[in-house]
């Protein structure tokens, strides 16, 4: 492919990506997958400098494009290189016209900037993000996953943390292979540590998804004790299954729930758990460096949704608790509305409930919980905080 057919891959592929961005279609990986899959005539690098367009004209544009064509036209306003090859000629984009207008620039759509916690960072937001490591203490210490990996840094105020440059292939490392190491981002990390679950305790997972931050409170919990994840959705179970098997945390219980009816599959944990977190369905402002994509999906009705679910799952997580017991609720975002205000309604709904006073490595204060942005801790975005049921 010549430059400027790649270009005009590119402009393609944002079609398609922006449609389903407005859709609720697949996401722009599985979109560009499934392109190259119909044109095998594209080689590595064609695939490289083409993927490179697409997802420089995504970050750039804070709001959804109208077409692919006026978002690549915004980048290639800022890049003569890319200016230069809309020619005309074959398979190139047609020239720019006189007064042709090209995305806006911008890191937040407009409507929710007001939303955002106050300390975000907003241009921090879609700075690229490394590969963080989480040593899986059930198989091993840092010290000697470090030996092994030598590019690797510790991540300060994370006992088992490493990072790794942007783009390293840990899973074709032999740590990864032996289940010594769990890919996760230092903020996942911080929201482990927050749950302080020992051996032992009985701990649930209520929101589980795929395990990551299961499998980091099994290595808090050494093993000992009872831990559940669970989860509405069987699909994302199934994929904890072979971590936990890798990693050695073969104690984990998987429990699938009913939708709207998830009361029904936790009766018998009512009053028992030394701690349920909640690590809640969210917007996702918090992960926008991996996925930039996702502030094209984001409408305002679609967060309405989001805060009304997340305080449902609050208020059937509250009951399993045994008295003294610590609810940490926690999201991968950095509205207020999705933190900050959640944790003040549960407070209002539920009697006999009190925040903690978190005082963690990274991160700071927010309300009656803990902010992690990417501009001021180097991890993704997160908000957290830790309720304590009375005795």
């Amino acid at each position: 492919m010549t430059p400027a057919a790649r270009l005009q891959a590119a402009i393609e592929l944002l079609d398609a990506i922006i449609a389903s961005a407005r859709d609720g279609g697949p996401a722009a990986d599985t979109l560009i997958a499934r392109y190259f899959k119909e044109r095998r005539y594209a080689g590595s690098r064609d695939r490289r400098a083409v993927r490179d367009h697409v997802y420089d004209a995504i970050r750039r544009a804070g709001e959804r494009p109208d077409t692919g064509r006026e978002a690549m036209i915004g980048l290639a306003i800022e890049r003569p290189d890319l200016a230069a090859l809309f020619d005309g000629s074959t398979h190139a984009p047609m020239p720019i016209e006189p007064g042709e207008v090209g995305a806006s620039a911008g890191a937040v759509p407009a409507w929710l900037v007001p939303l955002l916690a106050a300390p975000v960072e907003q241009a921090a937001l879609l700075g690229r993000a490394p590969v963080d490591l989480r040593v899986n203490r059930l198989k091993a210490t840092p010290a000697t996953v470090a030996r092994q990996l030598p590019d690797a840094q510790p991540i300060a105020g994370l006992p088992d943390g490493l990072r790794l440059p942007e783009g390293f292939p840990v899973e074709q490392a032999d740590p990864w292979k032996q289940g010594l190491v769990e890919v996760q981002d230092g903020g996942s990390q911080m929201i482990a540590l927050a749950c302080a679950a020992a051996p032992g305790m009985t701990v649930v997972d209520l929101c589980a998804g795929a395990g990551g931050k299961t499998l980091a409170l099994a290595a808090a919990m050494a093993g000992q004790g009872m831990l559940i994840a669970a989860d509405t959705i069987r699909a994302r179970l199934a994929r904890l299954s072979p971590r936990a098997e890798r990693a050695g945390a073969t104690f984990i219980e998987t429990l699938l729930i009913d939708q709207g009816h998830e009361g029904r599959g936790l009766d018998s944990l009512h009053g028992k758990a030394d701690v349920v977190l909640v690590d809640a369905p969210c917007s996702g402002t918090g992960t926008w460096r991996r996925n930039p994509e996702a502030r094209w999906r984001l409408t305002q009705a679609r967060l309405d949704r989001l805060v009304a679910e997340q305080a449902r799952i609050m208020d059937f997580a509250a009951p399993l608790l045994a008295p003294g017991g610590a609810l940490v609720y926690a999201t991968c975002a950095l509205t207020d509305r999705e933190g900050r205000d959640q944790v003040d309604g549960f407070l209002a709904r539920h009697d006999g409930w009190t925040t903690e006073a978190l005082d963690m490595p990274l991160g700071r204060a927010h309300g009656d919980g803990w902010l992690l942005t990417p501009g001021h801790d180097g991890t993704d975005g997160f908000f957290f905080a830790r309720l304590r049921r009375s005795a």
